[in-house]
């Protein structure tokens, strides 16, 4: 059974200008995010937009990322669908192309009815590539899908035999330590609020997947470390840190706020996708000025020189 540790970056489809994909700007992050130290990368998910995405679109988002990446981190592709035969063409898609892992969310317009209603739908899509680890993709604040992941895990068990585990993003750690302990860690729950990574971590998390981490990967890093080395005060220190900038950045629409961010650090990923806008020039410099307040860029530096100076020795 597949069981991730370190951070995966929930990461970005790049646009022209035209709303085209930009698929010459992936092999570019890949290169970035390697250097920051991630696992691995999760992609055509929320922050990737996969839902406003042509299923050709995912398809040459996936095929391009696995042909960057090299095998060198891994790769997770997002295959969830209002249409569940859809999900099996792109679950078919990943497995074909090299990919290491597939995960879904549950249908978010005609939902699901119950939790074994769920478990039926997520272990169609599975079986379209049983070769490869599931993850469920739990993101009730967006899918409106809030079901007991407890029941879930125990109703799956004979059901989705390729299941790994679940993207958990929300911030019930109550439910999160409870699934992490189901059948003495059976499965491999990956933590989904970067906000909350410290508590996940004193919790059990070892793998934890999030949007911030393409942008801000070492210093969710250093909070690890710093768990691990059992310095629990500079833990908090830099989750207090991280915690101030993503109250910058939700003052504003997040995935259009991060676009812009990334943009700030020399990566021009594009605009949005309808119904998605990017932030006026005001709110960008309003951004802006909140993260230089927070101290977000000299601390990223900070980090980021650390790191080189260390991995140079």
């Amino acid at each position: 059974m597949m069981k991730i540790e370190g951070l995966i970056a929930a990461t970005f489809s790049a646009y022209h200008k035209n709303g085209l994909l930009n698929l010459d700007m992936i092999p570019v992050l890949v290169e970035k995010l390697i250097d920051d130290g991630i696992s691995g990368v999760f992609i055509c998910g929320t922050n990737g937009e996969g839902p406003n995405m042509t299923m050709e679109e995912r398809m040459a988002v996936a095929e391009a990322y696995v042909k960057a990446v090299n095998k060198r981190i891994l790769v997770l592709v997002h295959v969830g669908h209002t249409s569940i035969a859809e999900s099996r063409k792109l679950a078919e898609h990943a497995a074909q192309i090299g990919a290491d892992a597939i995960s879904s969310v549950a249908a978010f317009y005609f939902k699901p009815s119950s939790v074994q209603n769920l478990v039926d739908s997520m272990a169609e899509i599975a079986s379209a590539a049983p070769e490869l680890p599931f993850y469920y993709y739990h993101i009730p604040t967006l899918t409106g899908v809030g079901m007991d992941m407890v029941n879930f895990l125990r109703l799956s068990e004979d059901k989705i035999p390729n299941l790994a585990g679940i993207k958990y993003t929300a911030s019930t750690l109550f439910e999160y330590q409870s699934c992490l302990n189901y059948k003495n860690g059976k499965y491999d729950i990956l933590f989904g609020f970067d906000e909350m990574l410290l508590p996940a971590l004193a919790v059990g998390a070892k793998g934890a997947i999030g949007s911030t981490y393409t942008y801000a990967a070492p210093l969710y890093l250093k909070i690890i470390k710093y768990y691990q080395d059992n310095n629990h005060q500079k833990a908090r220190d830099m989750q207090m840190q991280l915690i101030e900038m993503v109250r910058c950045l939700i003052r504003f629409s997040p995935i259009p706020a991060q676009r812009a961010i990334m943009h700030m650090l020399g990566f021009d990923m594009g605009s949005c996708r309808l119904p998605l806008t990017e932030l006026s020039n005001i709110d960008y410099e309003a951004l802006k000025a909140c993260l230089e307040d927070v101290g977000f860029f000299d601390l990223l530096q900070q980090n980021k020189t650390e790191t080189t100076d260390i991995t140079s020795r």
